[in-house]
């Protein structure tokens, strides 16, 4: 198996920290239970339509109510993944979730899941690519253009990059500022035409349409605005940080936007 694919196992998996309250740290999964279900990644590429819909209805209510976080690996037949690299992730609803953007920048502020849906809304259609090889084509994602949050926030001029975090305690994500105020890039709220599930990362992810999916980070509960790129829970383990589909981590994968 390449490095790729024991590594990619994070991808529509994420990171972070808990909002506002100190740092949770789940228990990682084994490289061994990882293992052992790419038999069902087989399953899913050549399951019948039907057969794909209804496992991947299954194993997203599976995974929502599973507390071991475990059933995270499990590969659905719709295409998507449901990773975590943490044994359990809380979870978080309209009356808790908060995101909030700190770091270089004149306002700092935390926005409720109201205060996200009041904004102006970004829709966007785009392939997803999966650094280990699975593609999900003509993805519909919507939410607010991170550089809509930036500018509000006012960043600094000694700003160069961002760093997110994640209320799973683990994942982390970064991109440099351009990249980030990039318009194909949102902290999105739904994803293929319904509120983001907790299984995708809901309610709140961010969402890089040009770059491989473990940019995507899920979960999200931090942007912090920093003056260097700080790599991220996969780049600190050989990923390409700047991630872009086809051009990095030795693939050429056909651009998604």
């Amino acid at each position: 198996m390449n490095e790729h694919l024991n590594r990619g196992v994070n991808e529509d998996v994420h990171d972070g920290v808990n909002d506002g309250h100190p740092e949770q740290r789940g228990t990682p999964v084994g490289r061994r239970v990882f293992l052992g279900t790419l038999g069902l990644g087989a399953l899913g590429v050549v399951a019948a339509p039907d057969l794909q819909r209804g496992l991947e209805a299954f194993l997203g209510g599976a995974a929502d109510n599973d507390p071991t976080g475990l059933t995270g690996l499990l590969p659905n037949g719709g295409g998507f993944r449901y990773y975590s690299v943490a044994s359990s992730v809380p979870r978080k609803n309209a009356n808790t979730y908060r995101l909030e953007i700190d770091g270089l920048v004149d306002h700092p502020t935390t926005y409720t899941l109201a205060d996200l849906k009041a904004l102006p809304q970004t829709r966007l259609v785009r392939d997803v690519q999966c650094v280990t090889g699975w593609r999900v084509p003509d993805t519909p994602f919507e939410g607010v253009r991170l550089s809509r949050l930036l500018d509000a926030a006012g960043v600094r001029p000694t700003a160069r990059a961002v760093r997110f975090t994640c209320f799973d305690g683990t994942y982390t994500e970064s991109l440099t500022l351009d990249q980030a105020r990039r318009a194909d890039v949102l902290v999105a709220l739904r994803m293929q035409d319904k509120d983001l599930g907790h299984s995708h990362g809901g309610p709140v992810r961010l969402y890089v349409a040009p770059m491989y999916f473990y940019k995507s980070a899920k979960w999200l509960s931090g942007i912090t605005v920093t003056d260097e790129v700080r790599p991220g829970y996969w780049e600190e383990r050989g990923y390409d940080v700047d991630a872009w589909v086809g051009r990095s981590n030795g693939r050429d994968d056909e651009p998604t936007s």
